[in-house]
């Protein structure tokens, strides 16, 4: 920055201006308690309020955007934002991802209210959604955010590996599941000391697909799956109709929550033997004693199915 500007900015603070040097040449100017709009790169943005003389501006490698952190953050925040952080990074991949794939229909299952859906459509997915809830709570709420959304079918049903009707657990408010908790869930998690069951309609997913796929010229599936401990089951239900699906997604455990779901090394073993490769993998939740990753998002992509680049 000149000699002149920086005289300019350091003749601001008297007159109630406060200034913030981004360096490069790039400055924010703002007065104490207002609103301000910090760039963080090409086409990225931050508004923030709060003191900066704590912030620290890191650059984030060689592409151009820049990191704000607060250094007097406590190492809580810092676990906070470290899995903020990975929620926006998967959320990236997967949009890219399926962009890459071409894919024009995505299977949601274990919606819950719908976030997953309404983060689809926020980073730029138009294609078809296919979501799956079987819970009557959280269904009334993903058939709320469904309104108006003629590619977003919704279906009150949970997938298994056989056509059912079963007990869930309700009450736990992501986290219903078919499964009991383990001993180190109840441990993790004061909510499973309470509970109630619900009876809910299980279906296999390879007896929904066609319908789900019905009007689409060239189906590229995607199977998304977050089912508290449940998602073998989901997948064993899919039969050789899993390898219809471009790319998957799966959360997937290196501590059980739930007796009987299966380790992390069992699912991505079972994912692969089926041609699933990894793409990506996201921690979901953490031990703050340990660090230990507890739950892991983990996307994976039948590398086959790639499209050829066009000429």
């Amino acid at each position: 920055m000149p000699t002149l500007h920086r005289k300019l900015l350091g003749l601001l603070p008297r007159i109630g201006v406060r200034v913030l040097d981004l360096g490069s040449g790039t400055a924010v100017l703002y007065r104490r308690g207002e609103r301000r709009r910090v760039s963080l790169g090409p086409g990225a943005d931050l508004v923030l309020r709060g003191r900066p003389a704590a912030w620290k501006n890191v650059p984030l490698g060689d592409t151009g955007a820049r990191l704000l952190l607060d250094e007097k953050a406590t190492a809580a925040d810092e676990r906070r934002f470290q899995l903020a952080a990975a929620t926006y990074l998967c959320g990236q991949h997967v949009a890219a991802l399926l962009d890459r794939y071409e894919v024009n229909c995505v299977f949601d299952v274990g919606a819950n209210s719908g976030q997953y859906g309404r983060q689809l459509r926020r980073l730029g997915y138009t294609g078809r959604i296919v979501s799956f809830e079987p819970t009557a709570e959280a269904f009334a709420k993903l058939r709320k955010a469904a309104e108006g959304d003629p590619e977003w079918a919704v279906h009150h049903l949970g997938l298994g590996r056989e056509d059912a009707t079963r007990s869930i657990h309700v009450g736990w408010n992501t986290m219903n599941s078919l499964l009991p908790p383990s001993e180190y869930g109840k441990d993790r998690y004061k909510r499973f000391a309470k509970t109630r069951t619900e009876d809910i309609e299980i279906r296999r997913l390879d007896g929904l697909m066609d319908k789900a796929l019905d009007g689409l010229t060239d189906p590229r599936p995607y199977l998304k799956m977050d089912t508290q401990g449940y998602d073998l089951e989901v997948f064993a239900g899919a039969g050789d109709r899993v390898a219809d699906f471009v790319a998957m997604q799966s959360e997937v455990a290196t501590l059980r929550l739930y007796e009987g779901s299966p380790r992390m090394g069992e699912a991505i073993a079972v994912y692969e033997e089926s041609g699933f490769e990894i793409t990506g993998m996201y921690p979901v939740s953490r031990e703050a004693a340990t660090g230990r990753v507890v739950e892991f998002d983990c996307v994976m992509v039948r590398a086959a199915a790639v499209p050829a680049p066009e000429d």
